[in-house]
């Protein structure tokens, strides 16, 4: 084998790594310098129809409630009714004792009879009084028989008048007497007012009642439909007129329609109705009440239930909303957010915000339609500094699926 001299290999080294320095120099050159605008995803903001809700929290209470007392004193003798149950109205719940009043009754009926009795009697005797009052002074106008004679007849025709007004008055007065005993005993059965769910009863069979007692015998309660009392702050009644007043809201075609949310969460399954707004604001707690109805066929809903009512406020036909995501709060907790301007500097811009919808913020005031919102890109934007903008493609997870889309209608 053939040994070159050290310092023949010593250049040959020297020259492979010129040859790498070269290459390397030429490759570095070939790229693009770095220190570009920085690049940002943003949104563009857009006019949209929302229509605005609130949730107010709120109580069922039964349609109608009727407490079952009785209007006569007695023993109670049988209850007709399964607690718990469903009764129609006129259906029979109780039976107090008749048979006082059913014996007061028949004499109510005794003494109307004999009343009437004595009215035929002195009607019967009425025509052959007056006609012996009218012989008799045709007789003493001729000096055919004393003047104390036709006298006499003539009183004896006004007691006879007198009397029979005066058992007209009593037949008048035995029956009342006898309607005043028919009611009595006609309130012995105690019946349904109101078809509905009956609650448990108060007494048992063998029970003294006695007329119009403060404890209800039992309750009954109309649950279909139902009512949902709710309440909301007067300042909220006075903002939305002022709205609406100014062109911002406007009402929407199921402007009365509510919906309702139950206590676990779930939505109930059938729209109610706005009734009525009370006209009265409570000074302790400065809100009042709306009265609601919802349809209850299968009684879902119970009195006494705490619930949530979504009460549609209007429609804003040109809200602007903002993602969540691309508002931030400065140090003094004021609502901002980072935009793109039309030069493609970086501005920041205060925003008054409305309230949340989903995931975004509906904006007052800081924002107009075309504003660009930056989303993503940038730690710390300082105002001024140009960025290279580009849409934004929302949130993305590694290897999630797409969004399922909703067909169109």
């Amino acid at each position: 084998m053939r040994h070159f001299p050290w310092f023949t290999r010593l250049g040959v080294v020297l020259a492979a790594l010129a040859g790498l320095g070269l290459a390397g120099c030429q490759k570095q050159s070939a790229m693009p310098q770095a220190g570009g605008p920085a690049q940002v995803s943003v949104v563009t903001i857009e006019t949209e129809r929302v229509v605005l809700t609130t949730e107010l929290p709120g109580r069922t209470s039964a349609y109608l409630v009727a407490e079952i007392r009785p209007r006569v004193s007695g023993l109670l003798l049988e209850r007709k009714f399964r607690e718990g149950a469903f009764v129609q109205a006129g259906e029979l719940l109780y039976q107090i004792d008749p048979v006082p009043y059913q014996t007061a009754y028949d004499q109510a009926m005794a003494a109307q009879s004999t009343a009437e009795a004595n009215l035929v009697l002195a009607e019967a005797t009425l025509p052959a009084t007056r006609s012996r009052a009218e012989r008799l002074k045709e007789l003493a106008a001729i000096k055919a028989v004393g003047q104390q004679d036709s006298d006499d007849a003539n009183a004896a025709l006004r007691q006879a008048m007198a009397n029979i007004e005066v058992c007209r008055k009593a037949v008048d007065s035995a029956r009342v007497a006898v309607e005043a005993a028919r009611i009595q005993l006609s309130y012995t059965p105690i019946q349904a007012p109101i078809s509905g769910r009956i609650g448990i009863s108060n007494i048992t069979v063998g029970g003294l009642v006695t007329a119009y007692q403060p404890v209800p015998l039992a309750v009954i309660q109309q649950l279909d439909p139902i009512y949902v009392d709710v309440t909301q702050a007067s300042n909220e009644l006075l903002r939305l007129r002022r709205n609406l007043e100014n062109g911002l809201l406007k009402h929407g075609a199921s402007q009365n329609k509510v919906k309702l949310i139950l206590e676990d969460g779930s939505i109930y399954a059938r729209e109610g109705a706005l009734q009525f707004r009370d006209v009265t604001v409570d000074p302790t707690t400065g809100s009042f009440t709306l009265r609601l109805v919802f349809p209850n066929p299968r009684q879902e809903l119970l009195p006494g239930m705490f619930v949530r009512a979504v009460v549609e406020e209007g429609i804003n036909e040109t809200a602007l909303l903002v993602p969540q995501q691309g508002v931030s709060r400065d140090p003094k907790g004021n609502p901002v957010a980072w935009l793109v301007d039309a030069t493609g500097k970086v501005e920041q811009r205060v925003l008054e915000l409305d309230r949340p919808l989903g995931d975004k913020w509906l904006v007052k005031k800081g924002l107009a339609p075309g504003d660009r919102v930056i989303m993503e890109g940038t730690q710390k934007p300082r105002p001024g500094a140009p960025v290279q903008a580009v849409p934004y493609a929302g949130p993305a997870s590694a290897g999630a699926r797409p969004p399922a889309v909703a067909p169109e209608q």
